[in-house]
C-alpha cells in the first residue's frame, strides 16, 4: 500500500515539477519558447495532465489555461496523497515508512 501511495506522490511531483518548469521557462524565452527544447520536453510530460485537464474542466475555460487547472488538479491530487501517506505511516509505525 505504501509503494502505491507513493508512486502516486511522485508522479504527481514530477508532473507538478513539469508545469512549473514550463511556466518559468516560458516567461524567460518569451516569444520564442516554442522553438526551446526543454520547453518542448516540459510540455511533453505535462500533456497527458492537461488533457486530462480539459477532461475534467467546463467548455468555457480557455486552451490557454488548462496548463494552469491541470497544475491545481495535481497540487490537490498532491496534498490529499501526502496526507494519506501521513496517515498511514501514522498507523503502520513511522520506522516502516522509511
Amino acid at each position: 500500500m505504501l509503494l502505491f501511495i507513493s508512486a502516486i506522490k511522485l508522479v504527481a511531483e514530477i508532473a507538478l515539477l513539469a508545469l512549473a518548469g514550463q511556466w518559468v521557462l516560458g516567461l524567460l524565452a518569451g516569444q520564442r519558447k516554442d522553438q526551446n527544447v526543454f520547453y518542448k520536453l516540459l510540455q511533453q510530460i505535462g500533456r497527458p495532465f492537461v488533457r486530462l485537464a480539459r477532461f475534467v474542466a467546463p467548455k468555457v475555460v480557455l486552451e490557454r489555461h488548462l496548463p494552469l487547472v491541470a497544475f491545481f488538479i495535481l497540487g490537490f491530487i498532491w496534498v490529499g496523497v501526502t496526507m494519506v501517506k501521513v496517515s498511514h505511516c501514522l498507523k503502520i509505525g513511522v520506522a516502516l515508512c522509511q
